[in-house]
């Protein structure tokens, strides 16, 4: 049985936001959700990048499991395991017509 553990919510957004940093290998600018009570992080996607128009377009909800494979395991997987950041494995799910991602943080 996998465990879940609220992380963030990702909310796309087309304008620049103050503090945000760029995932190069991925188009993307993100910022927000380590200075947020609430994990609300912001995802500002670059022309040509090439994530799903739904992760893009639809805010996601992001939960922090101890196994990515098992968290995965039967789910229409929309974006494969892959590490955006070091410590941390991703991997985005279609749930209900709505993306989730879900993050294994390797602790040491």
């Amino acid at each position: 049985m996998t465990n879940y553990k609220y992380h963030h919510l990702g909310i796309p957004t087309k304008t620049p936001v103050k503090g945000e940093k760029y995932l190069a290998e991925y188009k993307v600018w993100h910022c927000g959700y380590e200075e947020s009570e609430y994990g609300i992080e912001w995802m500002r996607y670059e022309d040509g990048c090439n994530l799903p128009e739904i992760v893009k377009t639809v805010p996601h909800v992001a939960f922090e499991v101890d196994d990515i494979y098992e968290a995965i395991r039967g789910k229409k997987v929309i974006i494969e395991p892959n590490s955006p950041s070091e410590g941390n494995i991703v991997a985005f799910i279609e749930e209900n017509g709505a993306p989730v991602e879900f993050i294994q943080v390797r602790r040491t």
